[in-house]
Order: C-alpha cells, then structure tokens, then sequence
C-alpha cells in the first residue's frame, strides 16, 4: 500500500507531463475502439445483406458449385427446404437456380444471369426486391414474369409489360429457350448485377435445366449468425450423403466479401501497433524521464537502507497506475465515441451516390457502429500490459543506481 502511495505521489510531481502521457494514451485507445466498432458494425451490415441476397449463412450446393458455377451441378430438392425450414433458429430456407444464357429482344441481345426464385419467400428477406412495389413482384413459381436489371432493361431497349425471350443450354447441352414478360425492374447499385439480372419464378427456370424441383443452391437465413456452426451440423447430418451434396458457410460462398473483409481487418493490425508505439513510448518517456530527475533522491533512499527491488517495484507501480488511469479514461472515451457512432453514425450521402458496394454487395452508405465489447476489453488489458512492460528499462535503470554517484548528481 506505502508502494502505490509514493507512487501515486510520484506520476503527479510533473503534473504536465503525466496529463500529455494519459491524453496521448486514452486518444489512441479511444480511436482504436472507436473505429474498430465501427468497422465492426458496417462488416455486420455487409454480411447481412450479402447473405440476405447471396447464398444465406448457410449454401447446400452439389459437388465444387460453391467454386466452379457449373450450372450442370443442379439437384433435386425433395422436400429438403421443409426439413431445414423446421430446424430452431433457421428463418428461411431459399431454393434457387442460376443459368447463363442470353436475354433477346426484337432490337437487342445480352448475356445474362438468370436466376429462379420462390417469390413469397424471397419477397420478404431478399434485399433487392425490397424495394420494388407489390404488384411489380413475380407472382408465381411457374409463370412468366420476369424482374430485370435496370441497365439490362435500356441495354435490351425494353420497358415494364415488354415481352423477350432468354435462350440457355439445357441438360443434354441443346439449347432451350423460354418467353418472359417483364414485370418490374431491379436497381441494385452494382453495375455487373444490374446489367445482367433476370429474376424469374424458380419451377420456370428449372424447366430449363431439368424438373421443376431442380435447383443449385439452398441458402439458409439464419435468425443470428452465431448458429451458423451448430445449423451447419444439423443440416449435413440431414443430407447424408446424398447427390454429393455439402453444406458450406458463407465465407465459402461467397469468398470475395469474405476476402474483402479479413484484408480490411489486416489493415487495422497497422492501427494496433500506433497505439503499441504510443503507448511505449510516451511510458518510457514519462517514467525515464522522472527517474532521471530523481537520481540524488533514489541515491538517498538507497543510503538509508532501501533495496534496489524496492525502487524497481515503485517505477512499475507508477507505470501501472498511468496504465489503469489511460485504460479507464480510454475505455470511457471510446465508449462515448461507439455510441455516438453507432445511433448518428457517419453519413457518406453528400459524397457517394445513394448506395454503395464493397466485395460485391451492396450497403447503406450511412455508416454504424455496433458494440465488440470483446474486443474492447482485449485492447484495454494490451494498454495496461504495454505500460507496465514499457516501465521495466526506466525500472531497471533505477535499481542500477549506485548511492556515492548519486548523492553527488545535480
């Protein structure tokens, strides 16, 4: 307890220079929090609205689909999506077909990705249909209406209630055509999708590729992303081993917002180690400096019979204590600073036009944060640690302190 006492005495004998050493602390800690959470948030919403649109949380493909895009690997249904609709914590469960082929109108033609949905399910968790009024939607499995990109449709020179035809190969590699009516339009954000999206009912676009029950993909909307390890199990437990069929995360569906992601967290790890320097060496500053001031006192104490541990304990003490006051006042600015961000948030609307898209998926361009509490404990303890480390060469140095030298040093 005498320990802290002088210690505490101490850090405030250059009152000036502890403040610099906190505030230069507690910023950095503040600004790694902070922007962390934020990242954090914006990263949430990415994934939310990538497996809302994408392949979900969780994709059932058939053999290397997830990497290839062979549209030759469809498989049948029966009755699947019940059995993973009924498991606790799936929201939904979206059968889907996806063809290349090429949409033709009577003046022009394009490639395009034809994709077959069930409307009622999708209506309700597919971002791009959100929004696109009701009677736009695509009312049926088996019928002809079709939902197009808005580029697709000024490319095809079409407008809504236009009739075109798309033309793909079928299963025995012949080619297949089918007649669509356009009933609404698709404004993504993302150029490539709005110059090649069709969206038809999933029973119509299957026809092209073999049965109606025939898909390419299962995507399973979770109610919280943190089942997604426990869903995965339950769902390959009920394929067996059937047709070759796997269930894969997102990340391995969709590896490009995944990439995308971790190489913007490797970015932060830059961020970590300004804080690392900071707080090494604004510590190391702080404490050489005041043992340095101190030689002829330490000299002294020394004279009177204190040992050299004890001056080495007393320097670690007054290192610890800027780390705990740095972590408190850190941990009370980042706290503020996460919450302001999370409920304003930053808003790029003056600046980006009114989506924007990053690793293929479109978000909302008003930026949030949301809590990683984990995370912000981790980065106070690294603060706290890193001063008390930053204080061992001012400590040593103290304890190396030899009393005849020191009693004759101004």
């Amino acid at each position: 307890m005498e320990t802290i006492t002088l210690a505490w005495r101490n850090i405030w004998r250059s009152r000036r220079r502890t403040i610099i050493t906190l505030i230069a602390i507690s910023f950095s800690l503040m600004l790694v929090q902070g922007f962390h959470n934020l990242a954090f948030g914006v990263y949430a919403q990415m994934i939310d609205s990538g497996v809302r649109s994408g392949s979900g949380h969780i994709a059932v493909y058939r053999g290397d689909y997830a990497t290839s895009r062979d549209d030759r690997l469809s498989w049948e249904l029966a009755g699947l999506k019940e059995k993973v609709t009924t498991l606790d914590g799936v929201r939904a469960a979206l059968p889907r077909v996806y063809l290349l082929g090429l949409a033709q109108s009577s003046r022009e033609s394009r490639g395009i990705l034809l994709t077959g949905i069930d409307p009622v399910a999708e209506n309700d968790i597919n971002p791009l249909l959100k929004k696109i009024d009701a009677p736009e939607l695509i009312r049926s499995l088996n019928g002809r209406d079709a939902l197009v990109g808005n580029r697709l449709l000024t490319e095809l020179k079409l407008k809504i209630g236009n009739k075109f035809v798309v033309t793909a190969q079928g299963p025995g590699k012949e080619l297949v055509s089918e007649l669509f009516r356009i009933r609404g339009v698709v404004k993504s954000g993302i150029r490539e999708v709005d110059n090649s999206l069709v969206m038809v009912g999933r029973e119509r676009a299957a026809r092209l590729i073999g049965g109606p029950d025939s898909v390419h993909e299962l995507a399973v909307i979770l109610e919280h992303p943190d089942l997604e390890d426990k869903l995965t199990g339950e769902i390959t437990s009920l394929l067996g081993n059937r047709e070759n069929l796997s269930a894969v995360s997102w990340e391995v569906a969709m590896a490009n917002l995944a990439n995308a992601i971790k190489l913007d967290y490797a970015s932060q790890k830059f961020i970590f180690l300004i804080i690392v320097l900071i707080v090494t060496i604004g510590v190391v500053n702080t404490l050489l400096m005041s043992v340095m001031e101190r030689i002829r006192e330490f000299g002294v104490i020394l004279a009177v019979g204190a040992t050299p541990g004890r001056l080495r304990r007393m320097v670690i003490t007054e290192a610890f204590l800027i780390g705990v006051i740095s972590m408190l006042l850190g941990n009370l600015l980042g706290i503020l600073l996460t919450w302001y961000l999370a409920d304003v948030g930053i808003d790029l609307r003056r600046f980006v036009p009114e989506t924007m898209e990053f690793g293929g998926v479109v978000f909302d361009p008003v930026m949030r944060a949301a809590w990683d509490f984990s995370y912000m404990i981790k980065m106070s303890l690294y603060v706290l640690v890193l001063s008390v480390i930053a204080s061992l060469y001012p400590a040593a140095k103290a304890a190396r302190i030899l009393p005849a030298e020191a009693m004759r040093h101004f």
